[in-house]
């Protein structure tokens, strides 16, 4: 605990500090110190009404980020020093766009428009426009309930960019391993994370042990189906024998080879399934997406 800026006993002293000087209930307040790793401030603010911010000197463009993700109705409680104490004052976030953090200190945001929980399957409209060709909504929904992605969970994601994006969102306390092999695809991958205000990704060029020495060990794997996809499990069934994998792909034959290749590497419970999605276009016609198979399993070496 030493280590740590704001320890218990400063995070209770902010809490008092404005439970007296703003009207709050406690009992619904979010608690996120974004001076530890990993933490992501935006998503945190979208889905929570009241969020006590801790966060130290030297964030320049904290609420211009805040105000660019369309959280610039937001208000901010805050003081101009570093302890909980004088004079409280409150903004909106887009008043506040050229305010940069000048001390180690607590701020309160207040969002009216939070949601209560985060819906997966985000419109491809809301990610950064570049070299991707991202999966449809309907089809990321049915992935990321496949992967049963947790809180805290330490996730690598192969190949598949919003996923890694939707993943770090709902693993707020965890993290992602991003793979890109295409270095325009990395590129969009860094908008996009930008865009989002996320801390919990971590981008790799391939897999191997060099490059994943140092990462947290993932828990979970989703990876779209390539030539190095063997390579690729193989690597990660040494890191963690019980790896959980889902692997994306719209080609039959490398689906019906799949549950082979689990068996090959002590994969279990494997589930192979396909979905069909169709929409209404604007004559009245139902155009087909294409249909991926969506193959998942566990390992349970010893």
């Amino acid at each position: 605990m030493s280590s740590q800026i704001f320890t218990n006993e400063h995070i209770l002293s902010w809490l008092q500090y404005f439970a007296k000087n703003a009207e709050i209930d406690l009992e619904k307040v979010k608690i996120l110190d974004i001076t530890r790793k990993n933490k992501n401030l935006i998503p945190t603010v979208e889905s929570h009404r009241a969020v006590l911010v801790f966060t130290q000197a030297g964030v320049p463009d904290v609420f211009y980020r805040m105000w660019n993700a369309g959280l610039g109705e937001c208000q901010v409680w805050y003081n101009e020093g570093s302890e909980p104490a004088g004079e409280m004052k409150h903004d909106k976030v887009k008043d506040m766009i050229n305010h940069g953090i000048n001390a180690s200190a607590g701020m309160l945001i207040i969002n009216p428009d939070a949601r209560n929980t985060y819906k997966i399957g985000m419109d491809n409209h809301n990610f950064a426009r570049g070299s991707i060709h991202y999966v449809g909504s309907e089809i990321r929904s049915v992935i990321l309930n496949k992967m049963h992605v947790g809180l805290q969970d330490e996730i690598c994601v192969i190949g598949g960019e919003s996923i890694a994006i939707e993943a770090a969102i709902i693993a707020s306390e965890g993290s992602v391993i991003a793979v890109e092999y295409n270095q325009n695809d990395r590129a969009t991958m860094e908008s996009n994370i930008e865009h989002f205000g996320l801390h919990n990704i971590h981008i790799i060029d391939h897999v191997d042990e060099k490059t994943m020495e140092g990462c947290p060990m993932p828990s979970l794997v989703f990876l779209v189906a390539s030539a190095s996809m063997e390579q690729e499990i193989e690597c990660l069934l040494k890191l963690n024998p019980k790896i959980e994998i889902v692997v994306y792909t719209l080609d039959f034959g490398v689906a019906a080879s799949l549950p082979k290749l689990f068996e090959k590497y002590g994969v279990r419970d494997v589930e192979v399934i396909q979905i069909a999605v169709s929409k209404l276009n604007g004559k009245n016609i139902f155009e087909q997406q294409p249909a991926p198979w969506i193959i998942s399993g566990k390992a349970v070496r010893p």
